[in-house]
């Protein structure tokens, strides 16, 4: 994204600070931009306002969007960043589209990831929670959450969300927890919530269940045990590996696959349990794999999922025994009381004593691990609640197919969903901690019998007993946050809120958590407000380090989002997000493109100054704001100089493609097409040609060069306005037809800000009326020539304040047009004078030739450089080159460096052997021009 810069405008950066927009002359802006000072005067401004608050009424058409709360665990990180620049870029569209626009704010209790923090918190001062008790243990939560949530809305602020902060909701909010309850009830009298037993995920140290989520695997050296169980008969042996041998004290059977032709005669038959002495059924089941170890694996339904499985299918018992704190427990007999870990060093001592032990191997393998203790997963079978999820399956399956959505942006992963759907398994939604929603659950201790009411339960109903007791476990995180699109708006009650934003029209959120909270929305919402919850979700990817590595704190790569912003400025952090998503793809974050962002902010900054002060204090020709001055400025246009008439077509196509892009969802195009006219069009182009007629020329042209002016930055700010909000806001405040523009929808406050102006497609007429393709091919033409003299200039080394003769032959009228219309602007922004311009034109001795469309410039050099020093550079150049072309050669040559070096490495090598061959074509060239000019000039003398 960084550029060169090829104009007078800077994109330094600087300290000064710019006053209040309504304190001050429209001139009065700084000489350098600084975003401290500017963002938070606008953030303040915008929610004091209420600016974000829907206006309301039926008629009106509306744009919702919920945000995806996050966890009041901490400070939020760059991907929460990311996704909330994309929510808030197409919220402030569709405000300035002239939707009645909502994005509701909230955020999530996450259980377990609270519940965890503050233990550890606790700990720090020698207490448990159990010390605490339920009650005063919960009070210290809620005061973390109170604490938290203020920085994370503190931190929204400094972002520039236009977030409705009276709308605000929290997952554990007194209304959250009446449609909690009414949810449960409504889904276990349906029996589509159940209480049974299970193998779940279960964290030893943090004492619960966890989710899919929150188990990371990592690769870890292990051993692979082969013992041999003898066959009850006395005929032999069956050896079985495995990777935990301290759960064999629970095994229940031993299975092969059905067609593997080894053990096809032993099914059946019954093998000892060695250190045991259980008789254990062999038997055949299609889940085994014959490849693995020797194709005969033990079955303990209590300590592995496919175990348990296998288990239910066959009947057969489950015995326990490993205890919630990943110790021995009393089925482990003589091992009882022993840590998992040493008690399966101890069963490899006894079986190797014992001769049952045949062999051990070294084994790599993906074992699963606590996100938030980091202790390693026990399967564990556990009494559980569940949600029955395949009848919640088929509804969704029925909605997509029948076109009720939602629309996946990018479109490949619904496929992805879809497969998920038609394979999806029970979800255990009891979580064993205190913080979170309590299961409505109560149990009487006289006559056994379960109640699960909306309200709390004192007395059983079916014994009458007061000896009742409510389940102490709580929901999954994942299960209230499914509810999240419709109880934020008021569900059950049918609120206006539900009735005008319901559904939601986007969503935009991680493609990592597609089926823990996507699909899980979807799930509830059918069921309970008989829609599909979003049109839209727009799925985008994790933001990595500069190597591609995940951000992770132990590997200390982490970004701190808040440091770019005190560094480079929240529109800077902004921008350089979101030009870098593309749907789906992970991106990488480099603090070069933020200070390339930061740049780019600095460059627009300093062109409004330049064209601020030249437009002074003096009326513009007509009321650039109105349906009525546009038009009257289209209808000038034939007094227009072909630059003017460019920029105007320029801006309508980026206008029109920015606009097309948005509502494709290409987020990261759009910014980089904005980049591209401002800085490279209107910035390094139109503002140096507009110098001409501002300085040197007629009072008319002076007029007209400004209204110009003042009119591209007020739509190029509109356009750009959802990415960098701040110093768009700031900037459009201080043109002077501001004050006159009409908010796209009237409201309240009856403030003038940038929020609520037109977006460009949609004011009282398009740009389509300054369409002009014939001065576009016109300043391409220039352009392409002003850029071939600038290059030779640079690989020449004339320096910046010399001007170079050209002399020019022209072959096509085309080229002549191109250097009448552009002859005094040709001159300033090329640095060269045009000595000579014609057909007749001759190529002097001792020059260089520039080849363009329609004609060549010659330049002499005589005067420039010496011929033969500068050959002699390029002597010394080419063999610098040859040389690091020979050194990368050599290194891609090495298959050892290929075959082992990361990809990345490798093809950076291969980036600079590419670049280097270009750069030594371009010298090799530029050589034999030299030469042969120092030629020309000793035969001339």
């Amino acid at each position: 994204m960084a550029k060169e810069p090829e104009s007078q405008i800077s994109e330094e950066g600087g300290n000064a600070g710019s006053s209040h927009p309504q304190d001050a002359p429209a001139s009065a802006l700084p000489k350098t931009y600084n975003p401290r000072e500017i963002e938070p005067k606008w953030a303040e401004f915008w929610h004091r306002h209420g600016l974000f608050t829907p206006v309301g009424g039926e008629e009106r058409k509306t744009f919702s969007v919920v945000i995806p709360p996050p966890n009041v665990t901490g400070s939020l990180h760059l991907g929460h960043a990311l996704n909330s620049t994309l929510q808030d870029i197409y919220v402030r569209y569709h405000r300035m589209l002239g939707y009645d626009a909502l994005w509701l704010p909230g955020m999530d209790h996450a259980g377990i990831a609270t519940q965890v923090v503050v233990e550890r918190r606790l700990a720090q001062e020698g207490l448990t929670r159990h010390d605490l008790g339920r009650e005063k243990f919960l009070e210290r939560v809620w005061s973390w959450k109170e604490e938290y949530a203020e920085r994370i809305r503190s931190q929204w602020r400094k972002l520039g969300l236009s977030v409705d902060f009276t709308r605000e909701r929290f997952t554990l909010d007194e209304g959250y927890v009446r449609a909690i309850r009414e949810v449960f009830v409504r889904l276990y009298e349906e029996g589509l919530i159940y209480r049974a037993p299970y193998i779940v995920h279960w964290d030893p140290v943090a004492q619960t269940v966890l989710s899919d989520l929150e188990v990371i695997y990592k690769e870890v050296e292990g051993k692979l045990y082969y013992v041999r169980y003898p066959l009850a008969d006395g005929s032999g042996h069956i050896v079985v590996a495995t990777t935990r041998p301290e759960t064999m004290l629970g095994d229940v059977a031993i299975a092969v696959h059905p067609e593997d032709e080894r053990y096809r005669k032993l099914v059946g038959k019954e093998a000892i349990l060695p250190l045991v002495g259980r008789r254990l059924p062999i038997l055949a089941d299609d889940a085994v794999d014959p490849e693995f170890g020797t194709g005969a694996v033990k079955i303990t339904p209590a300590h592995d999922p496919l175990d348990f499985e296998i288990g239910r299918r066959h009947g057969l018992e489950a015995v326990v025994v490993i205890d919630s704190y990943g110790r021995m427990n009393e089925n482990a007999g003589p091992y009882r009381g022993l840590d998992r870990f040493a008690c399966r060093e101890k069963i490899a001592e006894d079986l190797a004593r014992e001769g049952y032990l045949e062999k051990v191997e070294r084994h790599v393998h993906a074992v699963g691990h606590s996100q938030r203790t980091d202790a390693v997963v026990e399967p564990y079978l556990s009494t559980q609640w569940f949600v029955r999820m395949k009848p919640l399956a088929e509804r969704a399956l029925a909605a997509l197919r029948e076109g009720r959505g939602p629309r996946f942006v990018p479109e490949r992963f619904e496929k992805i969903y879809v497969h998920w759907l038609e394979n999806v398994r029970d979800w255990v939604i009891s979580r064993q901690l205190w913080w979170g929603h309590r299961i409505p659950a109560w149990y009487c201790e006289d006559c056994g019998a379960t109640t699960v009411s909306r309200e709390d339960v004192h007395t059983c109903p079916v014994c009458g007993s007061p000896r009742v007791r409510q389940e102490e476990d709580v929901l999954d995180t994942w299960f209230s946050s499914a509810l999240w699109p419709f109880v934020t708006l008021g569900w059950p009650e049918e609120t206006e809120d539900l009735q005008r934003f319901y559904p939601a029209d986007l969503l935009v959120t991680g493609h990592d958590i597609l089926f823990f909270w996507v699909a899980r929305m979807v799930f509830m919402a059918l069921p309970f407000t008989g829609k599909v919850p979003f049109r839209d979700v727009y799925l985008h990817g994790l933001i990595r380090d500069e190597e591609g590595r995940k951000m992770s704190k132990s590997v200390g790569n982490v970004v701190d989002p808040l440091e770019v912003v005190d560094t480079y400025g929240a529109d800077a952090l902004r921008f350089m997000l979101s030009t870098g998503v593309a749907p789906g793809q992970d991106m990488r974050f480099r603090w070069d493109r933020a200070e390339a962002a930061r740049n780019f902010a600095n460059k627009i900054w300093n062109a409004t100054r330049f064209v601020l002060m030249n437009l002074g204090n003096e009326d513009l020709p007509f009321d650039l704001a109105s349906p009525e001055g546009i038009l009257e400025f289209a209808a000038a246009r034939t007094t227009f100089a072909p630059e003017d008439r460019w920029i105007l077509h320029r801006l309508a196509e980026t206008a029109e493609r920015v606009t097309e892009l948005l509502e494709r969802y290409e987020v990261g195009e759009a910014g980089r097409a904005l980049y591209d006219f401002l800085w490279d069009e209107f910035c390094d182009w139109y503002v140096e040609l507009a110098k001409g007629p501002i300085y040197d020329g007629p009072p008319e042209a002076r007029r007209r060069v400004r209204a110009i002016l003042a009119f591209v930055l007020d739509h190029a700010f509109r356009l750009l306005h959802p990415f960098m909000p701040f110093l768009t806001e700031e900037l459009w405040q201080k043109l002077p037809h501001t004050s006159r523009v009409a908010p796209v929808l009237p409201h309240p406050s009856r403030v003038t800000s940038l929020v609520l102006a037109p977006w460009p497609t949609t004011a009282g007429v398009t740009l389509e009326a300054f369409r002009a393709d014939a001065d576009v091919s016109l300043l391409g033409r220039f352009q392409e020539i002003v850029r071939l003299v600038r290059n030779l200039r640079a690989e020449v080394g004339v320096p910046p304040q010399t001007k170079i003769p050209l002399h020019v032959r022209v072959d096509a009228e085309e080229a002549s047009v191109v250097f009448r219309t552009f002859a005094g602007a040709f001159e300033r922004l090329a640095r060269a004078e045009l000595v000579r311009v014609g057909r007749d034109v001759k190529r002097p001795p001792t020059s260089l030739t520039l080849v363009f469309s329609g004609g060549e410039g010659y330049v002499p050099l005589e005067d420039l450089v010496d011929l033969d020093s500068e050959i002699a550079r390029l002597r010394r150049e080419l063999d610098r080159l040859d040389g690091e072309l020979e050194r990368v050669r050599r290194k891609l040559l090495n298959p050892d460096f290929t075959a082992r070096a990361p990809e990345e490495v490798v093809s950076k090598e291969r980036a600079k052997e590419a670049e280097y061959r270009e750069l030594r074509e371009r010298v090799r060239s530029r050589l034999e021009e030299l030469t042969r000019a120092a030629s020309e000039r000793r035969k001339k003398s």
